[in-house]
Order: C-alpha cells, then structure tokens, then sequence
C-alpha cells in the first residue's frame, strides 16, 4: 500500500505561513514566502521541460536560490542529484552521464565547469541560477501529495574504491530521517539550526527538510566561518549547529566565552572527535551531541542521548528510535559486547539500493564498511573504516585513535593517519601533522607522547609535518591523498 504524505514544502506553508523559515545573509523568508518563490521557480523549470520524475543535476553553492531550486523540484516531483562542486569535469561528467540527468542548473561561479560539461554532453539542457528569475513561466503541475517510497535526491558516494554510486535518498528515507532526529533531541518552538554544512552533502539538505517537516527556522552560511558562527550564535539565537571534528575545532578555539543557555546542542558528525575535544567544549559551555551516520541512512542514524553526553563520552550513541543495529564479524555472526566487528545498520531512514545498481542488500541491512563495537549497554563506538584499518603484523590499528591522541598534543591542531607498506609487519602506521600557529615541534616530541598512551606496535613510524589537511567537502580526511603522498 501507497504511503502518501501532503507535499513537505506546501502543507509547511499553509499551517505556518507567517513563521520565518529562512535567513541567508540580510534576507528572511516566511514559509509562505518560500513557497511563492519556490512556486515560481517550479513554473520557470516546467516551462524547460523539467516534469515529474525527471533527474536535474546541481552544481551549485550555499545560497537562498540554491534552497529555492531544490524546493521547487520537490513541487515538481523531479530529483535533485546533487553534485560535489569541488569535483573536476570528468567526475561530474561521469554522475551526470550515470544519473540520466539531462537538465544541469549551475551557478555562475562553475560557468567553465559547466560550460566543458556541455561541450563533452552536447544534449544537456544547462541552465545557471541566477537566469531562473527573468525565464519564461509556465503554470507548474504541483505535487499536492507525495509517496514516501519516490526518490526525492540522489548522492553520490566518495568513491574511495572503483566509481562513485549514486545513493538513492526517499522522501520516505528524509522523513524517517527527521522523525528519528526530534525523537532523539526533542524540539522546542524556539528552535533555530544554522546550516553552514554544504547542502549537496546530506548533512546539509536534511536541515532543509527538517525545517519544513519541524516549522524551524534556519540560518543558512555560503560557507563556515567560525566568527560568523558566533556572531549568528547570538544575533539569530542559534539552538542547534551541524558540524564535523574539523569545524569543531575551530568553533571550540575561537569562542572565549560560554554560550547561551539557549543553544542545546552541536550535532557532531563526520567522523571521530577526540575525548579531549569534546571535554573542552563541555568546559566552555559547548553541549556536543556525537552521532553517527552517512549518505546511505540520509543523515545520522545513531546519536548520543543528551542525558548520556557526559557519562558516554567518546561514543556514538545508541540507534534513533526507527533504526536497528548490529555488530558482524567477517563470516556474518553477531558479535557480543566490546567484540569489534564490522557495524551493520537497519531502518526506514536506509537507502533501499543505489542508482542503476539495485539492492545494496537482500534482506534490507546496509553493511557500512565501518569497524566498531557496543558496550555492555548497547551504546555503539565507532573505531574506523574497514578501508582505512591498518594491519600490523597481524595486529588490528585504527587511525582514528591514533590521530586521537596526537591531536590531543599540546601545539599540534590535526592530525591525519594511513598505513605504510613495510616488508616486515606488512603495514605500519604514517602520520601527517598540522601544527598549531607558532608551535615547533619535533618527531622525538610526538613519539614520546604518543608512548605514553599507545602501544609500541601502534607508533607511527613516520611523521610528516605539513600545512593543512587535504579534505573533502564535506571535510573528512581524504587519507587517499596522504597515501599518495606517501608515495
């Protein structure tokens, strides 16, 4: 049986027409008002040819027309394939091509993307952003309803191994997602997220449909800058921050006094936050909620409980309500208590499969790819990816621990981990370190506090000093890069 919902973005507008949905920068928007606007572009993509069902590919940035586009997409019916912008021509040739997207809506800003994009895919109907206003019109066939099992976005994967794949993202999928979030965190009428996050990635878009199935504010950033960030703290009375380890840091650093009583949460994600961190931010008055998740469960699908955030520190959380999951080890068994294995997820907030490619699953389980285990009490801790786990001499090392720990090196302000061949143990451990501003430090410095809390197989056995950390757009460690470099 067909579960239809009334359409996220038009029943928003008529139960809380006058409620402020959006700020971008000195512009704020009602609900009512985004629907007009987000109606007017759905008539300008009709008159194109964009009709229910269609693919239209985005590259694009952080902004109200970008927000506007999208929204008008879902009043169409078609879907949004959102494109890393950071991607070079032939990668976003390649998820165009393998999408079937034959409309690209673009910002001026990528114009030579665009235009080299055209002249390899002579067929593609390119049209930029900020030309959408002055278009012909015509009156759209609006999607008064929508069935929770349509696809509403496709995200492509990173594409760590072989080719990217294009995550099949629901309405349903987005829902679930939302419902599993406010049941975790509850909601309160003062609620305002600020999204600084790229809204190709799923940690962005699920804010915006948070704010439509919620009735919630949110604070839209083109980019994150951690001064704005506090500067917004205030002036918009910000409840709520989506950000990784990276942004973390720098909001923690920059902030030199307690925040508000009304702020509730950071929602921490991306990967791992070191302990240290994250009691520092508890110390300046920072509550930080780590929470687990990806592009194939639409955002997180595990999350620490706020009574928990103390007590827990370092874990993940347990599953939100709607989510299940497990801990496998390489023949398939379930494993028991602190047995690390490979974490295996369920729910309605899981993509069913991937584009072009089917079920990624007989039975519905997604198979992360990531290394953790649960404690006694079920709260899940997420070690590493399966990809990035190093094997030393038959020993077990996670990167992630280890650039926990030197993080937690006074003087040093990230660190990246890979393995290294070595004809002895197989692999051992390379570190790439990015020092604070003014601090010296030295190989034998970082080895000797990295003895005092690691084992003598975990050591790197190599230190690089470098400048930054390369990082993807979603700012997570791209650690191919640091193999590279190794080479």
């Amino acid at each position: 049986m067909e579960e239809l919902l009334p359409n996220f973005l038009k029943n928003r507008a008529s139960l809380t027409p006058d409620k402020e949905a959006i700020v971008y920068k000195n512009v704020s928007l009602t609900f009512q008002e985004l629907y007009e606007k987000a109606y007017n572009t759905a008539g300008v993509l009709a008159a194109k040819g964009i009709t229910k069902g269609d693919y239209v590919a985005f590259l694009v940035k952080n902004d109200l027309h970008t927000v506007i586009a999208l929204l008008s997409l879902q009043l169409l019916g078609a879907r949004a394939v959102l494109l890393n912008n950071r991607l070079t021509t032939n990668e976003l040739q390649y998820q165009i091509k393998d999408s079937h997207s034959f409309f690209l809506i673009a910002d001026h800003d990528f114009q030579a993307k665009a235009e080299a994009l055209l002249y390899e895919l002579p067929s593609l109907n390119v049209m930029f952003k900020g030309d959408l206003k002055n278009s012909p019109f015509k009156q759209p066939v609006v999607q008064e309803t929508v069935n929770l099992a349509d696809t509403c976005t496709i995200m492509y994967t990173s594409g760590t191994t072989g080719f990217p794949k294009g995550v099949i993202q629901t309405y349903g999928n987005h829902w679930w997602s939302a419902v599993g979030n406010v049941l975790n965190a509850g909601l309160t009428d003062k609620d305002v997220w600020l999204c600084t996050v790229p809204i190709f990635h799923i940690s962005g878009y699920s804010i915006l449909i948070r704010s439509l199935l919620y009735g919630m504010k949110i604070v839209l950033h083109d980019s994150f800058d951690e001064q704005k960030v506090l500067i917004d703290v205030l002036k918009e009375k910000i409840t709520i921050i989506s950000v990784v380890t990276a942004m973390l840091q720098k909001i923690e650093k920059a902030a030199t006094t307690p925040f508000p009583d009304y702020f509730r949460y950071m929602l921490l994600g991306g990967g791992p936050a070191s302990i240290d961190l994250i009691s520092s931010c508890m110390e300046k008055g920072i509550p930080v909620y780590y929470s687990y998740g990806m592009t194939e469960t639409s955002s997180q699908i595990v999350t620490l409980p706020p009574q928990d955030a103390a007590r827990k520190i370092g874990s993940a959380g347990k599953p939100l309500f709607p989510a299940q999951l497990k801990i496998l080890d390489d023949e398939g068994n379930e494993l028991g208590a602190d047995q690390a294995g490979e974490i295996v997820v369920f729910g309605p907030n899981v993509s069913k499969g991937y584009l072009n490619k089917g079920d990624h699953s007989p039975d519905g389980w997604f198979h992360t790819g990531d290394i953790g285990y649960k404690d006694a009490e079920g709260f899940l801790y997420v070690l590493d990816r399966r990809s990035d786990l190093i094997i030393s001499g038959g020993e077990n090392i996670y990167p992630a621990e280890l650039e926990s720990v030197i993080s937690s090196i006074t003087g040093v302000k990230e660190a990246g981990v890979v393995g290294m061949d070595d004809q002895k143990w197989g692999q051992v451990p390379a570190a790439f370190i990015v020092c604070e501003e003014g601090a010296e430090l030295t190989e034998s410095f970082v080895l000797d506090e990295c003895k005092r809390k690691l084992a003598s197989y975990k050591l790197p056995k190599e230190i690089r000093f470098i400048e930054a950390l390369p990082r993807n757009a979603s700012k997570k460690i791209v650690r191919k890069t640091l193999r590279e470099w190794l080479k």
